[in-house]
């Protein structure tokens, strides 16, 4: 590793970092190669073969949920939404051994967790794997996008298909074990309809045929009526190969000794995302074959329609063409919400609301409202499928498989269902196994009622903590403006935490994203509720990402094309996107599959020289740190996608007018120390008046993004109020921190308190630290760590550093605690 050294001009301490790895050249030492192609010796008579629901987002309802086609040598996945990841890890299902992935629609709903799923098998093992993506011809457009921050190597084996010139569907998959072949719908539009043919718009059907079981070979009728000796020939009889006879001159066929076949089972994934599509379903010639009376029988449907599809007169007329199939109706249904599908995250926000509720508020997935209508739930239409002429339909749940083989237990099968969690069960196990738990709860309370009595407080603060109160902060509302960290992990999702994304919210003025890593929106929905989070994504006036590393931005897609749906007839503006450059290929891409509705603005247009030469009219600047001449000139590479000025000048314009209206004075990005164009970001809010009516600063907040310390992060924090700094690594492995450019705890509270901040939250911590980091609590006077879906409101930054004793009592047990070694050793990979 090459190490550059620098001096802080104003103190002699000196800051180190990994420099070819922010040049973006420490990896080019590795010879090129393409990612190993998964094969597996394949076995046609597979004992185990089943079709499974995993239900990604089927609470939260932010993604589709896929589906895991099993067989004993064979994985198939069909769509790979955001939250895949994250939920595979905490099933054990391992991605590792996936062989294909079926897109049913190339968007940021059914692929969304695709790029991180792509980067982690490129991450697996010595050589790094890559699987096989199958996707109609949108998915080209998808790839096109996704070559701005993932390498070829782990795309190269990416397939689209269609629209073909014969009506037969296009067969993909074709071995001994299963046959899979697509049927491509592509809707119809009315002349009301908006007639823009968008690339997103073409769903799939897909036939999965499993081959016939051949008939109980008899050996008795083939040595005595056909005379055929005992040897290789019963075998080639078994495999389909006519013999001679030895005895006599006749030719024995399979037919003659074998008996009757069983016909393979078969099983259709359908998705119909609008009611247009569904009336394509009637005019598939190619389907007909596998309805009633026609030559095929269904065993399964799997329905990944939405509700309000699937319960259409039209769909359910197209369902009642297959008589005595099975559907499962793995679409969106509101009752799902109640119970949480990534349970173990689930347990600690839970336990971390009976401690603390006032930094952690009742989690949008157990609210009191939809548990109180919960018997309301079954009366829609689709569960009365049964007593139609439909023989068999029911909601999907997370982890319901049909199995296809052995034939002897085909059909539905419930017993992989996890049990349901229930909020009173998190409560009671968290009193059974802390039972001081509860006065602790009541410890904390104490500390806001204090804040009623100025004197006792002032002097807590002066004697425990030696900081004041900042003017800022006198008399604050708490509508002023609350920060809910939504991601704390690093690299990928885990089992308890997300990756990066802060929520800036700015209440009636609006709201800003920082970072959007993937699963920020299903973040949102465990936040503030289905309804909430789409209010939540409403408002969002501008969001800032930091870099171009994946844990950073790869909700980002999802997050866009649900703000633009949910404002598609009301008047509005787009959002602005502030990111570093490469950022703006992907988003220029993707916008031929969804609609972004976005104004991107690059973040090297947002440094506070270029926001002093809009003022005055001069032109484009660069921050010190990497100015010629400097240690790290070669760190802060330039893009080389050419620059419209003049739209760089409307965009910095509207951003200002944006800001101004949700009563920011700045948003202020500074190059940091990670990557090639890697950012933090400052936000000062404006002035405003106390209550004897003089006027007072507006808070300061900082977010370091991924970085070293380093001198631009300590001056943009100076005198912050509050500072968010990644503390990816505890203090003994500063090697590691120095050799991926990221922080250690100490660091990045050495970096606050040289920056005199007031309030210091840790953030962006590795894998190793599933649920709690290790830390130090003798330098933390000022300082807390951040767990996802935290929220810190300005009011209350005076008792933030009190409740950290409180975490370390509830995870006692825990400090310790390795997460999955193979996640740790992916995290290192990547």
């Amino acid at each position: 590793m090459e190490n550059n050294e620098s001096t802080n001009g104003t103190k002699s301490s000196s800051f180190v970092f990994n420099k070819r790895r922010a040049e973006g050249i420490d990896k080019t030492d590795k010879k090129k190669r393409n990612l190993e192609r998964k094969t597996q010796k394949l076995n046609p008579s597979n004992t185990i073969a089943y079709a499974q629901i995993l239900g990604t987002g089927m609470d939260t309802q932010d993604t589709s949920s896929s589906v895991l086609l099993f067989f004993d040598k064979q994985r198939f996945i069909f769509n790979a939404g955001e939250g895949l990841q994250r939920f595979c890890t905490e099933h054990k299902i391992k991605l590792s051994k996936i062989d294909h992935v079926f897109l049913s629609r190339v968007c940021s709903e059914t692929a969304g967790g695709l790029p991180g799923l792509l980067l982690t098998l490129a991450g697996i093992g010595e050589e790094g794997l890559s699987v096989n993506v199958w996707g109609p011809s949108d998915l080209n457009y998808l790839v096109d996008a996704m070559k701005s921050f993932i390498p070829r190597a782990a795309m190269v084996h990416t397939r689209s298909f269609g629209p073909s010139s014969t009506p037969d569907p296009i067969v993909l998959v074709n071995d001994e074990v299963v046959k899979i072949s697509a049927i491509i719908l592509k809707p119809s539009h009315s002349e009301e309809e908006d007639s823009v043919n968008k690339s997103g718009e073409l769903s799939v059907v897909y036939v999965c045929e499993l081959p016939e079981i051949l008939g109980k070979f008899d050996l008795e009728k083939a040595k005595k009526i056909f005379g055929v000796k005992p040897g290789p020939k019963y075998s080639k009889l078994q495999s389909g190969e006519s013999v001679k006879s030895d005895e006599r001159d006749i030719t024995v066929y399979p037919s003659d000794v074998m008996g009757p076949s069983l016909p393979g089972p078969i099983v259709l994934l359908v998705d119909c995302p609008t009611e247009s599509h569904a009336a394509e379903l009637f005019s598939v010639k190619s389907l007909e074959s596998y309805q009633t009376d026609g030559a095929k029988f269904v065993n399964c449907i799997i329905h990944l329609s939405p509700s309000s599809v699937t319960s259409s007169p039209t769909y359910q007329s197209w369902m009642k063409k297959f008589h005595s199939t099975q559907h499962i109706l793995a679409g969106h249904q509101r009752k799902n919400m109640a119970f949480p599908i990534l349970k173990a995250s689930s347990r600690i926000t839970a336990r971390l609301n009976y401690l603390c509720p006032q930094f952690f508020p009742a989690p949008g997935f157990w609210p009191s409202q939809l548990l109180a209508h919960m018997s309301m739930i079954d009366s829609t239409p689709w569960n009365k499928c049964s007593s139609s002429n439909l023989a068999e339909s029911i909601s999907a749940e997370n982890l319901l498989k049909f199995n296809l083989r052995p034939v002897a237990i085909r059909g539905i099968d419930r017993s992989c269902i996890p049990a349901q969690l229930t909020s009173s069960e998190v409560l009671d196990e968290l009193l059974s196994e802390i039972p001081e738990i509860t006065d602790k709860s009541e410890e904390i309370k104490q500390f806001w009622n204090k804040q009623h009595n100025k004197t006792i407080i002032e002097k807590l603060w002066l004697t425990e903590s030696n900081t004041v109160l900042p003017s800022c902060l006198e008399n604050i509302r708490r509508d002023d403006m609350e920060i809910v960290i939504l991601g704390t992990g690093s690299s990928q999702p885990s089992k308890y935490r997300n990756v990066s994304a802060i929520y800036i919210d700015l209440f009636s003025r609006g709201s800003l994203l920082l970072d959007c890593g993937e699963g920020t929106l299903g973040q949102l929905k465990r936040r503030y509720g289905l309804d909430g989070a789409d209010e939540a994504v409403r408002k969002l006036r501008c969001i800032w990402i930091s870099h171009i590393h994946a844990d950073h931005h790869t909700g980002l897609a999802r997050i866009l094309a649900l703000r633009s749906k949910l404002l598609k007839g009301v008047t509005h503006k787009p959002v602005i996107v502030v990111g570093p450059r490469p950022l703006k290929r992907f988003l220029d891409a993707y916008q031929r599959l969804e609609d972004l509705d976005m104004e991107f603005l690059d973040c090297r247009s947002t440094t506070a020289t270029s926001w002093a030469s809009l003022e005055s009219g001069g032109g484009d600047a660069e921050g010190s740190l990497f100015s010629e001449g400097s240690p790290m000139q070669s760190v802060f590479k330039r893009s080389d996608i050419p620059t419209d000025n003049s739209s760089v000048l409307l965009c910095l314009k509207n951003l200002k007018k944006v800001l101004s209206e949700i009563g920011l004075d700045d948003l202020i990005s500074f190059p940091v120390v990670h990557c090639p164009q890697a950012y933090g970001v400052v936000i000062k809010a404006a002035e405003r008046v106390n209550s004897v009516g003089e006027r007072i600063p507006g808070w300061k907040m900082v977010y370091s993004g991924d970085t070293r310390p380093c001198p631009e992060i300590v001056e943009a924090s100076r005198d912050a109020t509050v500072l968010i700094h990644e503390a990816t690594f505890e203090d003994a492995l500063i090697e590691e921190a120095l050799a991926k450019n990221h922080s250690t705890t100490k660091e990045a509270i050495d970096v606050g308190s040289s920056a005199n901040a007031y309030r210091i939250v840790l953030t962006h911590f590795s894998q190793r630290y599933p649920k709690i980091p290790v830390i130090d609590e003798s330098h933390m006077h000022n300082t807390c760590i951040a767990f996802d879906l935290m929220s810190i409101n300005m009011a209350d930054l005076q008792v933030l550093p009190k409740v950290l004793p409180y975490f370390k009592t509830l995870f006692r047990d825990e400090m310790v605690e390795d997460e999955d070694a193979d996640g740790v050793a992916m995290e290192e990979a990547l």
